[in-house]
């Protein structure tokens, strides 16, 4: 019988699947979206009480008010740039980054050039 644990892995799994981010597509965000993102790209995952510590520790010409921050983390979240577990208060809120593809180079290629290099 699956556990929660078992079915909350599944759940981010599947989410992740969905979506995800690129560094380059922070350039495209609107500005708080932006400054949420980079907050959360040092950490990767962090507690929603936590973001508003990092929010209220910033430049107050910088901060968001709870309502923009409310706002932005559910836009982010809709648009699986971050995947959220929980609710309100005690929400976690992780990065959701793409997956890189594997290389397609195959392995006779590396020691040809392992070879060549010795040689």
């Amino acid at each position: 019988m699956p556990g929660v644990f078992d079915r909350l892995n599944k759940e981010i799994e599947n989410k992740q699947q969905e979506g995800g981010i690129t560094p380059l597509d922070l350039v495209e965000l609107p500005a708080p979206l932006r400054k949420i993102m980079k907050i959360m790209l040092r950490e990767l995952q962090m507690t929603y009480p936590r973001l508003c510590e990092v929010m209220d520790a910033m430049p107050e010409e910088e901060r968001l008010t709870r309502n923009l921050l409310d706002e932005a983390l559910s836009t982010l979240t809709q648009q699986f740039w971050l995947v959220r577990i929980g609710e309100k208060e005690k929400a976690i809120y992780k990065v959701n980054l793409k997956r890189k593809s594997g290389s397609t180079l195959s392995a006779g290629i590396w020691s040809s050039l392992d070879k060549k290099l010795k040689g």
